[in-house]
């Protein structure tokens, strides 16, 4: 064979929005701007590199002689920019006219900061939906970057994936490039050698094309990489190697749009609904991903390597349903988005908008943002942001819809100041509660759940994952993590205003680490609703199972809480209303009463181990069961 292979080497660089300005610059100056500097030394070129929105933007303000950078190497032809949805959303989580705007925000500002046309588009975490052809068409995109993974669930086999495929719906077409998953564990994990071997093993097959493109963050972002990267030379022997396999004639750097139309096409194909691995298996719920783990353990490394393509987990949208906390934050997306669409698409509202589609703070596995406070506050400071520009001059009303889609009603009531949801079939709890002024949902914070990791240790000898001659990556890491005690879960879900009956023997200690079983629980009680309306307050009445709890709610947001119960089957228990707050609020009791306070503490899994984070604040009055009546009032400054 006398051509080279095509060696389509890309990059995704990506923050969050919502991140720490120390997170950003750490990242810039010891991931983002090396790896770019070096392989412009070496002439490691051209690079496919994607960017993304919140980045970008964080970079016009603190640091643009890196943008310069990029833009002149982008000029020169060094370089190829890549699509996305500008925020970097989950495209098929949007509702489809926000698909387009997001990816036309991108084209537009790709082609006024760096007057780059372009027409490849990086998938966010790589999540495919048959549906998006058709849009990602009709927003100009020339081809996708999707896992081969992709394929091979499909029926494809790796032999037919080193070339471009074409795919539609609705009669609308797009190209798709399969990233290889070898390179992307071997790189740069792997001495660059055994790169080098694989791509000669490739060139010597016949093929013509191979694709990398992976994460940045790989290269001196994650635990361990910044060392392995540059510390130990990584870098300069991976690029030197490169240099002598492209001056043999045996590898040709190629960008991705170069590739798809310049290898001849491998023909029709029809992806169903994926993404990568590891994300198809942290969506599934705990047990679900224990039996998929047990399974591939009886398969074995060898049995599991030949049916690995058809051995899979869930799809990203399970998500929304394992986690309660981040589909109330999308639907609350795509409710106000529906909104800002009916008054006009004002601009900032379309701006947080866009912002609150950003995809960190809507999952969780070993990355994904949902059990990081400041990430889901970001998300709800945007949508608080859209929600007061959408509502300006609004009075006191209410709506009854199923918010969150689960087939229950639920009553979404709003003002120029505030907005807030409350669940009649959850006991009547509040669900939502952002105030404009502070630009925070006060019943933002996590449920603690039992996690399919959280696994005790079988014995002290976990070791950190390490492969010989190369460094752990992520999911090595993952696989080796393992916990010397189990977490607290929590009874129910946590919201505003869970109640529930407490034996007198219950103590604040067992209290906090849900070492106890209610007398009773109104949690999951359905309840009746009545909403009466005024100029200056909506009070909605709860009825069910003998409590009776009456909220009113002033034009500011301030809410008031009163409650009656039938106390005599439990005259000596305890009524102890649940407030999980995401900060603390003054309380006013009547008639007064002691006030359990706890901090509410996750234990989850990061790229850095095992992490404990405090979720929010858990207040619990306590009066009297037999007192038969109560109330309190829920203020709006920090206490």
């Amino acid at each position: 064979m006398t051509q080279p292979l095509r060696f389509v080497f890309g990059l995704h660089l990506h923050q969050p929005v919502g991140n720490f300005d120390h997170v950003m610059a750490d990242h810039v100056r010891d991931v983002y701007r090396p790896i770019i500097e070096r392989a412009t030394a070496a002439g490691f070129f051209p690079l496919t590199l994607h960017v993304s929105g919140p980045l970008l933007e964080w970079l016009e303000g603190h640091n643009t002689s890196w943008l310069d950078m990029i833009g002149q190497l982008a000029a020169d032809g060094r370089l190829e920019l890549l699509l996305a949805g500008f925020d970097e959303p989950i495209l098929a989580a949007l509702p489809r006219p926000d698909r387009l705007e997001q990816i036309g925000r991108m084209r537009e500002y790709l082609k006024r900061r760096f007057g780059v046309e372009a027409t490849g588009l990086w998938l966010t975490e790589r999540v495919w939906q048959p549906e998006l052809t058709a849009d990602l068409a009709e927003a100009g995109v020339e081809y996708a970057l999707v896992d081969d993974r992709h394929f091979l669930v499909s029926g494809f086999r790796h032999e037919e994936l080193h070339r471009p495929h074409l795919t539609e719906s609705d009669g609308r077409r797009v190209g798709l490039l399969a990233i290889d998953e070898r390179l992307r564990y071997l790189i740069p994990f792997r001495p660059p050698e055994e790169t080098a071997s694989y791509l000669r093993q490739l060139r010597g097959e016949g093929h013509e094309l191979a694709i990398l493109a992976d994460d940045g963050e790989k290269f001196g972002g994650w635990p361990g990489t910044k060392e392995w990267v540059y510390g130990s030379g990584w870098l300069d022997t991976f690029l030197a190697t490169m240099e002598r396999l492209i001056a043999a004639g045996e590898i040709r750097l190629a960008t991705g749009q170069e590739a798809f139309r310049q290898v001849p096409s491998g023909g029709l194909a029809y992806l169903g609904t994926a993404s990568y691995r590891e994300m198809e298996k942290w969506a599934l719920p705990p047990a679900a991903q224990r039996d998929l783990t047990k399974l591939e353990e009886e398969l074995g490394p060898k049995d599991l390597a030949a049916s690995a393509s058809f051995v899979r987990g869930g799809h990203w949208h399970h998500f929304l349903v394992k986690y309660p906390e981040s589909n109330r934050m999308h639907k609350t997306m795509v409710a106000l988005s529906s909104l800002s669409h009916s008054r006009g698409d004002p601009p900032a509202a379309r701006r947080a908008i866009g912002r609150a589609q950003c995809n960190d703070a809507y999952w969780h596995g070993v990355f994904g943002g949902l059990y990081l406070p400041h990430l889901r506050n970001a998300i709800w400071q945007q949508l608080a942001i859209a929600e007061r520009e959408l509502r300006q001059g609004e009075p006191l009303a209410y709506e009854e819809l199923d918010f969150d889609y689960d087939g229950y009603p639920e009553l979404w009531i709003h003002s120029a100041r505030f907005s807030a949801v409350v669940s009649p079939h959850r006991g009547g709890a509040v669900e939502m509660l952002t105030r404009f002024d502070s630009l925070t949902n006060l019943a933002d914070v996590l449920t603690r759940r039992r996690e399919s990791y959280h696994e005790i240790a079988k014995d002290s000898a976990q070791g950190h994952g390490e492969a010989k001659d190369g460094t752990a990556s992520i999911h090595d890491i993952e696989k080796a993590s393992r916990l010397s005690a189990l977490p607290p879960v929590d009874p129910e879900t946590r919201a505003i205003l869970v109640e529930r009956l407490l034996g007198a023997e219950v103590t604040a200690d067992d209290y906090a680490a849900a070492r106890y079983t209610p007398i009773q629980s109104w949690a999951a009680v359905p309840m009746t609703a009545r909403v009466s309306t005024t100029r200056e307050a909506i009070t909605v009445v709860l009825q069910g199972n003998d409590l009776e709890k009456r909220l009113k709610f002033d034009v500011a947001g301030c809410l008031d809480v009163a409650y009656s119960w039938n106390a005599a089957a439990h005259p000596n228990a305890v009524f102890a209303p649940e407030l999980s707050l995401a900060r603390e609020v003054p309380l006013r009791l009547q008639p007064d009463a002691e006030v359990w306070r706890s901090k509410i503490t996750t234990v989850a899994r990061s790229e850095r181990g095992f992490e404990e984070t405090v979720q929010g604040i858990s207040l619990t009055p306590r009066w009297p069961a037999r007192l038969g009546a109560c109330s309190l009032e829920l203020g709006g400054g920090a206490a």
